[in-house]
């Protein structure tokens, strides 16, 4: 009782953690409060409670692990099961996956025929196409080129599906018969559509400015003066060339892109190139282009050349300007996307065309030089100027360096060839030893011809700035001056020794006068004042005066002695100091000198009229004041006596009229000398 008592005391939690120490070797002095109440049960009784509790927790595992082995051995059997069922199934499996997979095979077949059946059907539509030909429906034609290519390189991927060998075959026998016929096409198109450019059209599209005169006395000098005149007035507008019309240039474009796929450039390049070719020089050659080599220039006269030349400018504008810039445009057309193909067929079509021009202006730079060529030389050096940065543009490629090469060559020898005529020019005004004698005195026809080939150079001032550029860094302008100024100087030396020609002295001086006259007033009324300057203008108009007044003294001396009394002049009041001889001696000296002066110096020439009443005018402030002097002195000594009017002939208002005859260039015999 006292047992069970204890027993009942302690509590399923506490006996549980009493057991479980107990079976791990711990006893109840970890618990001292557990022990004690324990202790109090007595050992008996603990022993028994916990043998009775550790006999339930076997049984009860004994039987938990009798339920782990029949679930194991069950979950087994379901294994076993499992993997039968997965064995009996597989051929199953097998069989649907092989239908399956049949089945995708079929459909994948029946649509790579469907795909072969059209290509084979795509072949003999683009056969038919092919053998219509081209000229029905271009485009089409086209078309079924494409398709015979897609064709060929279909069969060439799928060289495993029967028979493709021999639609490659046919497919390519019957591309490279479409391309033939394309290259007949192709080639008829062009021709068709180029012909010759007539010279009215080239004509239409110049500037106004530039298209010829219909005056045919309007030779090139009087043109290119008013060229030089109005080219900075007149808007220059070229009017673009039509060579191909453009309906059909992307035609062409096309059947050129399905000759180059074909592996046909060559065959394309010659087309090209011999058609239009052709074409550019017919062009060229009705416009008046003709090829002259440096012994057929040698040989013409200079009239003949020289309107050649003036022909040849306008050729060279045209030709760069119009023909070649429009063919340049065609040739980029026709073949864009083929740049191996699109300049070298350019360069071709234009070389023998640029080769005829260029060689011209060759043969013109390297012939004899003479001073009239310097002007045509400058008016070359000009347009090839002009052209250049066109020229650079449209002959900028490899395949066009020759051409534009010679250009610039031909360029830079007419600057040099025009350079040395301009020295030659004043070597040859400094040395001119032409015997030809103005008898009037008059203005020397090398003094025209010198001023106004000074007064042409300054059209051409920008040119010449360029063409001393061309060897010479220096300041342009000042080079230009110092050339001005030698060729007058040089002018000047020669003009000196021309006037030592005449016998009379009095001629000579008048000779010098009129020509130094001409140049100072030539000069001042041309841009070359702006190049000399003031001051040189002022010396040689002293140099004018002084001449004149050599003039007076050399001619008018002798007479004016005739009225001078002993040294003085003749308005002294000693009538005695002549005697009635001697008057009439005086009277009679100066009827005969002032009649030869009259008869020969109304002959002379003073073409300037302002110059001329001048030089008249200074004669008779001196020449009338004496005679009138000396006649109202010894005038009554002469009309006392027999036939006065023998000895007193004029009356000073008749010398005045007859001073007024003086340099009119009268056509009387002049007397011997």
């Amino acid at each position: 009782m006292t047992y069970a008592s204890h027993a009942d005391q302690i509590s399923p939690h506490e006996f549980r953690d009493f057991t479980f120490n107990f079976l791990s070797g711990q006893t109840q002095r970890e618990n001292p409060a557990r022990k004690r109440k324990i202790e109090k049960m007595g050992v008996p009784q603990a022993m028994a409670a916990v043998e009775a509790r550790a006999s339930s927790i076997r049984d009860a595992l004994h039987k938990s692990q009798t339920i782990t082995d029949s679930m194991v051995a069950i979950l087994g059997s379901f294994d076993h099961r499992l993997s039968a069922l997965e064995t009996a199934m597989r051929p199953t499996q097998i069989r649907t996956h092989s239908i399956r997979r049949a089945h995708e095979n079929i459909d994948k077949t029946l649509k790579a025929a469907e795909v072969i059946l059209g290509q084979f059907d795509l072949t003999r539509k683009a056969e038919a196409k092919i053998l219509r030909g081209p000229h029905e429906d271009l485009e089409s034609y086209l078309e079924a080129i494409d398709q015979l290519r897609s064709i060929i390189q279909f069969f060439s991927k799928n060289k495993t599906v029967k028979s493709s060998d021999g639609v490659l075959n046919h497919a390519n026998a019957l591309l490279s018969k479409a391309i033939s016929k394309l290259e007949d096409e192709f080639r008829q198109l062009l021709t068709n559509y180029s012909k010759p450019v007539e010279p009215d059209r080239l004509f239409d599209c110049l500037p106004d400015s530039l298209r010829p005169s219909s005056d045919p006395a309007g030779q090139k000098s009087d043109g290119k003066s008013s060229e030089h005149q109005n080219k900075s007035l007149q808007p220059v507008i070229y009017t673009p060339l039509t060579l191909i019309p453009p309906r059909v240039l992307p035609l062409l474009h096309d059947l050129a892109q399905q000759m180059i796929l074909a592996g046909h450039q060559q065959q394309l390049f010659r087309i090209y190139r011999d058609t239009r070719a052709a074409v550019m020089e017919q062009s060229l050659r009705k416009l008046g282009v003709e090829r002259l080599s440096k012994d057929d220039v040698q040989k013409m006269q200079w009239e003949v050349l020289e309107a050649k030349i003036g022909n040849w400018i306008h050729y060279m504008r045209i030709a760069v300007k119009l023909l070649f810039a429009g063919e340049k445009k065609i040739c980029d057309q026709i073949f864009e996307g083929a740049d191996s193909l699109k300049n070298p067929c350019f360069a071709e079509v234009t070389a023998n065309s640029m080769a005829v021009l260029l060689s011209f202006g060759e043969a013109i730079a390297r012939s004899k030089r003479s001073p009239e060529k310097l002007f045509v030389l400058l008016d070359m050096y000009e347009i090839m100027r002009e052209l250049q940065s066109e020229i650079e543009l449209l002959f900028g490629s490899k395949a066009c360096m020759e051409m534009r090469e010679s250009a610039v060559s031909l360029t830079k020898r007419l600057a040099q060839t025009a350079q040395e005529t301009f020295g030659d020019f004043e070597e040859a005004v400094e040395k001119d030893a032409t015997k030809t004698t103005v008898l009037d005195g008059t203005v020397h026809p090398l003094t025209s011809y010198v001023i106004n080939y000074v007064k042409f150079l300054f059209d051409y001032q920008s040119t010449l700035k360029q063409l001393f550029q061309e060897f010479d860094d220096g300041d342009s302008e000042s080079q230009l001056t110092a050339v001005t100024t030698r060729i007058m100087q040089a002018l000047q030396n020669n003009l000196d020794g021309k006037s030592k020609q005449y016998k009379d002295p009095a001629l000579t001086q008048l000779f010098l006068m009129n020509n130094i006259h001409y140049i100072v007033r030539s000069v001042r009324r041309s841009e070359a004042k702006d190049l000399l300057g003031d001051d040189w203008v002022q010396i040689h108009r002293r140099i004018v005066q002084q001449h004149a007044n050599q003039y007076k003294r050399v001619s008018w001396a002798k007479i004016l002695q005739c009225l001078t009394v002993q040294g003085g002049n003749s308005s002294g009041s000693d009538s005695s100091s002549l005697s009635r001889a001697m008057v009439k001696d005086r009277f009679k000296t100066f009827n005969v000198q002032f009649e030869e002066l009259h008869q020969r110096q109304s002959q002379w020439t003073v073409p300037d009229s302002e110059l001329r009443e001048s030089l008249r005018l200074a004669v008779a402030e001196v020449l009338l004041p004496a005679y009138r002097s000396f006649v109202k002195r010894f005038g009554p000594m002469i009309e006392n006596g027999k036939n006065p009017q023998k000895y007193i002939r004029f009356r000073p208002e008749t010398i005045e009229s007859m001073l007024n005859e003086f340099f009119e260039s009268k056509t009387w015999t002049e007397p011997k000398r």
